[in-house]
């Protein structure tokens, strides 16, 4: 099975001169680019405006955690960006989560856009955790209104047999295959992650380290 237009590479890097390589010379196989804390922090909207002038798409991957408030007017501010996707840790609870919904939606009525998907982090794949516990946040956050969650593949199937409500997962830590070990404890093969119930799959260092990074990407996802 192969997957579909599901594939976000991982702009993990410190310049945007490598940013903009990369989504120059990734286009044809990769249309939409994960912009995390790293990068946003230090270039901010800017890195967002070379992906759009590339007519890609936005994963903005900041992982917003606060109390409602601040957490409502920041995903407004992804709206205006006109961001594909955001995430949020579902951890902050109830009350947060369904105002960051609510502000989404507000927002993108608004400025007449498309509400950005808003997928839940349920546990880093750096750290160790149940499926169980992964299955209440998971369910959480579907529950206030989230589209999606990010998990592991080893979580993916679990969610799926679990929830019945149409979702969708996210899946980063994907490898070339399983002999890499790194700080992220839950990675997986793209095939794995597409047999395991995944709709995007991320991937940064297997693309980003590679000689020839279209190469890679292809052979990765073939």
């Amino acid at each position: 099975m192969k997957p579909r237009a599901n594939i976000i590479l991982a702009l993990d890097v410190d310049t945007l001169t490598k940013a903009r390589y990369f989504v120059n010379r990734l286009y044809s196989k990769v249309k939409i680019f994960k912009v995390g804390p790293h990068l946003f922090t230090a270039f901010g909207p800017r890195i967002v405006d070379i992906i759009h002038k590339k007519r890609a798409g936005v994963f903005l991957d900041l992982k917003f955690h606060d109390i409602p408030n601040t957490v409502s007017n920041a995903v407004r501010q992804a709206v205006k960006l006109k961001v594909k996707m955001l995430t949020l840790h579902i951890s902050g609870g109830e009350e947060m989560l369904k105002s960051a919904v609510k502000a989404a939606s507000e927002e993108a009525r608004k400025l007449k856009v498309k509400r950005p998907l808003l997928v839940g982090v349920t546990v880093l794949t750096s750290q160790k955790s149940s499926p169980q516990a992964i299955l209440k946040l998971a369910k959480l956050g579907l529950n206030c209104g989230l589209d999606g969650v990010v998990c592991s593949v080893r979580e993916a199937v679990f969610l799926r047999k679990n929830i019945k409500n149409k979702f969708l997962i996210i899946t980063p830590g994907i490898r070339a295959d399983n002999t890499v070990c790194d700080d992220q404890k839950r990675t997986a093969t793209a095939s794995e992650a597409i047999q395991a119930g995944s709709d995007f799959l991320v991937v940064g260092r297997p693309i980003l380290r590679a000689k020839n990074p279209l190469k890679a990407a292809k052979k990765l996802f073939k």
